[in-house]
């Protein structure tokens, strides 16, 4: 079988495609000259910050520091803890503990600005959501804890409309603009990690190598495009164009797993999200990804993910109320 030559690159183009930001909640928040605002660890999420007016220092759990300007945007893919401030010294409120009015679906108003100010010193939108990178999951394990856009920079040339319309969004808050803010957000999310993603992905290993080896990454796109199909090694290898044992070597040195145990990994990786995000029943996720019997499926997430698919489906409902 022939392939394309830039199948690499349509493996980066699955990725950005089924990347999503499932919100749990937005924020609008505008302060006065000084501020320092506290954002609490929320594993399994993604924080992402966009600076529409004002100047601020982002500071790490680490104490490490980003100083940022209008126009930027801040993506944390592990949901670590960190705080905005106006000034280095400044004490710091956790932004659960201050009060929100409601917008509209999934958005709320936080405005921290004295009312001696006629105008507030910074604005900005911030989202707390689910960062979901389908099949590709593993990689926000490897991400930098801070990713930082400079929306006036020439490293993105295509983010500049986009802040500015988050701008204009953020700040005229017309009828329906928390739906704009989180599509916007999703795409400038996806310009960010693609960035990250060719300039070497700052050098991890792994699945990132494999994305870029222009043999393995055949194999993964065309696994990440069918993972229901009944897959051997032999099968992936025929993919990749080389022998099996070839392959399974290649394979284990440079993602650092066994084909198949990949392939397993990545099929449960998947039954989370759409049992989560999609409310899909169990035995139709279990069908969809290969599986003669519910029982089965059921035997291989628990062995994966540590508890039964049930039990995903219950927390979520729990979630919900």
């Amino acid at each position: 079988m022939s392939h394309a030559p830039s199948q690499p690159t349509d493996l980066i183009s699955e990725l950005l495609t089924g990347m999503r930001l499932h919100g749990v909640q937005y924020r609008r928040i505008q302060t006065g000259p000084n501020f320092g605002l506290g954002f609490p660890p929320k594993p399994g999420h993604a924080y992402f910050h966009y600076l529409a007016v004002g100047t601020a220092i982002l500071r790490g759990a680490d104490g490490s520091q980003h100083r940022l300007s209008a126009g930027d945007v801040v993506l944390l893919p592990r949901g670590e803890e960190h705080a905005l401030l106006s000034g280095d010294d400044l004490p710091v409120q956790c932004l659960e503990t201050i009060d929100a009015a409601p917008l509209g679906d999934a958005v709320s108003g936080i405005d921290t600005c004295p009312s001696t100010h006629a105008v507030p010193s910074a604005v900005l939108f911030h989202g707390c959501m689910v960062f979901d990178l389908g099949g590709m999951q593993g990689l926000s394990k490897v991400m930098p804890a801070v990713m930082l856009a400079d929306g006036n920079g020439t490293q993105f040339p295509g983010l500049l409309p986009m802040v500015d319309a988050m701008k204009r969004e953020v700040c005229s808050g017309r009828i329906g603009y928390a739906g704009i803010l989180s599509r916007l957000a999703d795409a400038v999310a996806a310009m960010i990690v693609r960035d990250w993603v060719e300039r070497g992905c700052d050098g991890a290993s792994g699945l990132v190598m494999a994305m870029r080896d222009p043999r393995l990454s055949l194999s993964l796109l065309a696994l990440h495009r069918d993972p229901g199909r009944d897959w051997t090694v032999e099968a992936l290898a025929a993919e990749s164009n080389i022998s099996r044992s070839v392959f399974a070597d290649r394979f284990q040195t440079v993602v650092g797993t066994a084909p198949l145990r990949y392939v397993t990994e990545l099929r449960m990786q998947l039954a989370s999200q759409w049992l989560t995000h999609q409310s899909l029943p169990i035995e139709v996720v279990a069908e969809r990804l290969g599986y003669a019997s519910q029982a089965a499926f059921s035997r291989a997430y628990k062995r994966v993910i540590g508890h039964s698919p049930g039990a995903t489906r219950r927390g979520r409902a729990l979630a919900s109320i």
